[in-house]
């Protein structure tokens, strides 16, 4: 992991499209603006972490599902 000090109005650089600046430091709360291309997905850590899970919940119900019917379909 890269660490580093930015103060209000700093930014940092991605690749060659992604620029992440320090809007504002209010109350230890850290304020980003991310300048991106629209086809690359941002995320919260919190939320990215939660749609991980449902989607791993989703496809073991799906495969609980599959399994189920095709047992059926085989008469066991």
């Amino acid at each position: 992991m890269l660490v580093l000090a930015r103060k209000v109005d700093e930014a940092i650089v991605i690749g060659d499209n992604i620029v992440v600046k320090v809007i504002a430091v209010e109350n230890g709360v850290v304020k980003l603006g991310i300048d991106a291309p629209k086809e690359v997905s941002i995320l919260r850590d919190e939320l990215a972490r939660e749609v991980a899970l449902s989607n791993k919940a989703a496809l073991h119900k799906s495969d609980e599902n599959e399994l189920k019917s095709l047992g059926e379909l085989l008469g066991k």
